[in-house]
């Protein structure tokens, strides 16, 4: 598996890679990224939070984190309350991006307890199971790269919108090579699990539970029954904010999302 995953032997396995940005006095954010992302992603959202710390996680199965099965949510759930835990954060706001935002709200249904308030950008909640089906077929053989160039030339062709420090940015953290070949840090099989856990019936956060959503106009994937239902659960304390952006909001807007994010983690 080189230098991709990580095999245990039969012992435990250690916590999760964390990447954390912003002052050790700021508000603290457990950041959760989506589907074949990874902690270093938030660097730039981070930076337009200045009052706030943010512990971006490499999540099971991507990353630096552990590739090691269950895939489920249940054991994703487990794995942030080890690193809640491992951070001394008894309380902490949470912040979900595409598949990070249905983890986030399962933490706030399995562990209220450790949810000050959720952030979910543009979440993956309830989606078509064939769509997910699909999803899952098609990612089912790993894609190499034979250099980096080739590599590059395939993100932009996935990142129109984002700009080009951020596609720099993503090669270096997340692209390594193996055997003479690159190819981007995460296990396939997980992200194949990872389809079928939003393919779940859709369920919001728990009464009580703050929560901004910031869905993407341009990727029309938040569902208008799964919002509705947000708001017969949660009444005033839902607040929703639409990005005029594609999927990857963050990165493509960052100072749009920054702007509704500070003041509700600040309000």
């Amino acid at each position: 598996m080189g230098n991709f995953g990580w095999h245990d032997g039969g012992v435990a396995a250690p916590p999760l890679h964390v990447r954390s940005f912003g002052p050790d006095d700021g508000v603290p954010l457990l950041a959760l990224h989506g589907v074949t992302g990874h902690a270093a992603r938030w660097a730039g959202l981070a930076a337009e939070l200045p009052s706030v710390r943010v512990h971006g996680v490499d999540l099971r199965g991507h990353g630096r984190s552990p590739w090691a099965p269950p895939w489920g949510i249940e054991q994703h759930v487990a794995d942030l309350v080890s690193v809640l835990d491992a951070l001394d954060l008894e309380r902490a706001a949470v912040a979900g991006h595409s598949f990070g935002g249905l983890i986030a709200v399962h933490l706030a249904r399995l562990a209220p307890q450790r949810v000050e308030r959720l952030v979910l950008l543009d979440p993956a909640i309830g989606l078509d199971p064939m769509l997910m089906l699909e999803r899952a077929e098609s990612g089912r053989t790993d894609e190499f790269f034979p250099d980096r160039a080739a590599a590059r030339v395939y993100l932009e062709s996935q990142w129109t919108a984002i700009p080009p420090h951020e596609i720099e940015s993503e090669l270096a953290e997340h692209l390594a090579e193996e055997n003479g070949h690159f190819r981007f840090r995460y296990s396939r099989a997980a992200i194949i699990a990872s389809w079928s856990e939003i393919a779940r019936p859709a369920v919001p956060p728990p009464a009580g539970t703050r929560t901004l959503l910031l869905p993407a106009g341009k990727a029309e994937l938040v569902q208008p029954e799964w919002v509705a239902a947000c708001r017969a659960e949660l009444g005033d304390d839902l607040t929703v904010v639409d990005i005029d952006a594609g999927h990857n909001l963050f990165l493509e807007r960052p100072a749009e999302v920054a702007a509704p994010t500070r003041a509700f983690l600040e309000g």
